[in-house]
């Protein structure tokens, strides 16, 4: 276990890392990071996450080969998204040729983390106020949106936990396009969501320091366009 570090010097560095040794990670180490994990908020205070770690090589393989077949679409969009205009054409052709090492890696981590929600069902509109009634289907858009909120704190534990003990992970989606077949390798029920993947492992690569737009450049003060200061307050 690495000494440990401050939470910014964690936020700072915790670069998005794709390439993993082959070494095992301790359990005890798993358990800590998904200690951070649950430590998070979630609506309503429920809790109703569940978080799946698989070890087994043959499931890796298995989550792999779907993953896999998912990336070929993420791969189309990406190739028909203009490259971001903070990019460099050398920083665009680096990050797209790191999310393509993991499409063909995945099963070579050696712990792929699954955080699920267990769906709630919402209330029964009958049950409700008139009011609420009145916007029952622009509630129910919603709560779609919004599920992910309870989520998603906790896996941004799990990336800085991973930080702060050496190791190294990524969030990645594309297997949602492909999500029943995962369900169905982890046995996971249908009322359960899953919202990311996420390989742990010991990274062959540095972590940051991470470069990102000013925050001047995506901050407004009290109402859209007015700006923000920098950092020299102008």
């Amino acid at each position: 276990m690495t000494a440990d570090i401050g939470l910014f010097e964690a936020i700072y560095t915790a670069r998005s890392l794709r390439h993993f040794k082959s070494d095992p990670v301790p359990q005890e180490l798993i358990t800590k990071v998904l200690d951070a994990a649950i430590r998070a908020s979630s609506g309503g205070n429920t809790q109703h996450w569940t978080f799946i770690v698989v070890r087994d090589a043959e499931k890796r393989r298995q989550i792999a080969a779907i993953y896999r077949k998912a990336s070929d679409y993420a791969s189309a969009v990406y190739a028909a998204r203009p490259k971001p205009d903070h990019l460099t054409d050398e920083q665009f052709a680096q990050f797209l040729a790191n999310s393509g090492y993991l499409w063909d890696h995945m099963a070579d981590a050696p712990a792929i983390l699954v955080p699920c929600l267990t769906k709630r069902e919402p209330p029964k509109r009958a049950s409700l106020p008139d009011v609420v009634q009145a916007r029952y289907a622009d509630h129910l858009a919603n709560v779609q949106r919004i599920s992910g909120s309870s989520i998603y704190p906790a896996i941004q534990n799990i990336i800085l936990a991973c930080r702060g003990l050496g190791l190294g992970t990524v969030i990645t989606t594309n297997h949602i396009l492909y999500e029943n077949e995962v369900k169905a390798v982890l046995g996971i029920p249908d009322n359960v969501a899953t919202f990311a993947l996420m390989p742990i492992g010991y990274p062959t690569r540095k972590y940051g320091p991470l470069t990102r737009k000013p925050v001047s450049d995506v901050t407004y003060a009290d109402s859209w366009g007015t700006p923000w200061p920098d950092a020299t307050g102008n």
